[in-house]
């Protein structure tokens, strides 16, 4: 028997929807996000965490804005910070919490079009430990 989902492009294909980009507990950003975000929109890092930063018990999230999007989300342009995104942004849906708690993903594509709901427990955990495998998240 074959295994209908093998690679991250069979469970995920982005549309660019802006989705993830919606709260879902903040956005946290590592000390090198926040160096490579400040220097890309030219701010002092000090600056930068006053400005864009909430802080929690975890570390350092994206500010929302009134809408409840990350700070840098723009209707029109989408992430103003795309080059330079966040770790966790650039690693999105393929996240570590996902392996731990395969459930995380149905929460996740029930707002997130591009993410394909109900993969086998056992296809999702794989796919997504050697995503973040491969790419040293």
């Amino acid at each position: 028997m074959t295994c209908k989902y093998r690679t991250p492009d069979d469970i995920f294909q982005c549309t660019m929807c802006g989705q993830c980009c919606n709260g879902f507990g903040g956005t946290y950003v590592t000390p090198e996000d926040m160096a490579r975000i400040s220097t890309y929109i030219q701010a002092d890092p000090d600056e930068f965490i006053r400005r864009f930063c909430d802080m929690t018990g975890a570390g350092p999230v994206l500010t929302q804005g009134p809408d409840e999007r990350c700070i840098f989300f723009d209707k029109e342009m989408q992430c103003t910070i795309h080059p330079v995104k966040p770790r966790m942004c650039r690693a999105w849906p393929f996240l570590k919490t996902v392996v731990t708690h395969p459930e995380n993903w149905e929460a996740m594509a029930s707002a997130c079009p591009g993410m394909v709901p109900s993969v086998p427990r056992e296809d999702l955990v794989r796919i997504v430990a050697d995503h973040i495998r491969e790419r040293g998240f």
